[in-house]
Parts: C-alpha cells; sequence; structure tokens
C-alpha cells in the first residue's frame, strides 16, 4: 500500500475521473479531488480526501487545491488531468472563439496544472503525471474537431515536458479512451469495436492506476489507447 502517497485528480467528480480517483484509493493514495460540479468536493469526502469545487480553466482555483493538499498531507505524487466537453460542430463553422475555448479545455487544464505541481514533483525526487486524453488524438474524426485538435498539441507537449523533465524523475502519459460507459451507448459505434462492447470507466481508473504505479515507473512519454481495438494505426 502507498499510504504516505498522495495524489490529486482534476475534473474528478464523475465518470473517468471519478473511477481513477476510486482506484487510486484503493491502491492507498491519500487524495485531492477538484471539479466544476461538486461531485468531486463530495467524493474526497467519501474517500477521505481534500475537495474542491472549481474549474480547471481558472488557475486560483487549481491554485486553491494545491495549497489545500499540500497543507494537510505535504507532498503530491501523482496529478491526473481530466476534461470536459469542448465545442463541436461543422468544422469550417466553428469560431475563433470555439477553437480557443477547445484549447482551454483540452490542453490548457493540462498546461496550468503541470506548472503547479512539477515544481513540487521536482523538489522530492520525483511523481508521475497522467492526463485523460482521447483516442481520436491520432486519428482525428469530424464528431471532435476541437478535441483533436488540441490532444494532438497535448501529445507534442507530453513529448517536449518528459525530454525536459525526466531527469527529475518525472514521467508524463496520455491515457487515450475511446468509447466509453460514462458517455450514452449507440449500436453503431459499439459494433465498430473489435472488442464488441464500450469500455468501462473503471477500466480507464485501472489504467490511470498501473500508469501512476512504480510498476510503469520506466513508462514516460506515452500515448496509450485504451480503446477496444477500436483504433487502426500500428
Amino acid at each position: 500500500m502507498n499510504q504516505s502517497k498522495v495524489a490529486i485528480v482534476i475534473a474528478g467528480g464523475s465518470g473517468m475521473g471519478a473511477a481513477a480517483a476510486r482506484q487510486l484509493h484503493q491502491a492507498g493514495y491519500a487524495l485531492g479531488i477538484m471539479s466544476s460540479s461538486g461531485k468531486g468536493e463530495a467524493l474526497a469526502q467519501e474517500l477521505g480526501g481534500v475537495g474542491v469545487t472549481g474549474s480547471n480553466q481558472n488557475v486560483a482555483d487549481m491554485q486553491k487545491l494545491v495549497d489545500a493538499v499540500m497543507a494537510r498531507y505535504g507532498r503530491i505524487d501523482v496529478l491526473v488531468n481530466g476534461a470536459g466537453h469542448g465545442p463541436k460542430g461543422d468544422l469550417l463553422s466553428i469560431s475563433d472563439e470555439d477553437w480557443i475555448k477547445g484549447l482551454e479545455v483540452y490542453f490548457l487544464n493540462v498546461v496550468r496544472a503541470t506548472r503547479l505541481v512539477a515544481p513540487i514533483m521536482q523538489k522530492q525526487g520525483g511523481g508521475a503525471i497522467i492526463n485523460i486524453s482521447s483516442a481520436w488524438a491520432f486519428e482525428p474524426a469530424a464528431l471532435f474537431p476541437t478535441s483533436a485538435m488540441a490532444r494532438s498539441g497535448l501529445a507534442a507537449f507530453t513529448k517536449i515536458f518528459c525530454d525536459e523533465y525526466g531527469q527529475h524523475n518525472i514521467r508524463m502519459n496520455n491515457v487515450l479512451p475511446g468509447w466509453i460507459d460514462s458517455l450514452p451507448k449507440k449500436d453503431e459505434r459499439q459494433a465498430a469495436v473489435p472488442l464488441q462492447r464500450y469500455g468501462k470507466a473503471d477500466e480507464i481508473g485501472a489504467t490511470v492506476a498501473f500508469l501512476a504505479s512504480d510498476g510503469a515507473a520506466y513508462i514516460t512519454g506515452q500515448n496509450i489507447r485504451v480503446d477496444g481495438g477500436l483504433m487502426r494505426h500500428v
């Protein structure tokens, strides 16, 4: 058990973020959780951790979470970055403002949290950052244009971060979920998955918990598809 270790989960109120928080709790991590809905704060109370209601698009809100976790536990070993839902629409009808909103939701959420947490991890001698991205980051689909745009950028950011911070034993990886049961199910989408089912949020949570663990200590800079075989490239 990692009783001395601490994880913070941003956008951890429901779905994959909440599943990740529960899996980390089961692995023995003390938790700090933030969401905009208040569900993250409630989950943190349930799991005996620190909860904050706020937005990952607001640096002050994230600083509040980091400060609260540091005040109680004095360290941060794992950062999990979830995301909300960004704008969609016909490609050439998406406004400049909505493209920028996509960057806020799917890219800058990670950059801002990493700025706050990486220096803490550096002083401690290491840590793990796990970003919940999307299987469509590398096979873009018209369904998710702003997500695909921002999350391909996130992959580039992740590689550069690992090049620079690997020497400090800080790892960063992206989890790329496909169709997950926290979304409404559609038969035609399920039929396109080789495993013939939607994934479970708990399966994403388990992947996050593994990437946080000592068993993944030599895994960094990776984009790990958890999509039932949906994506085609090899």
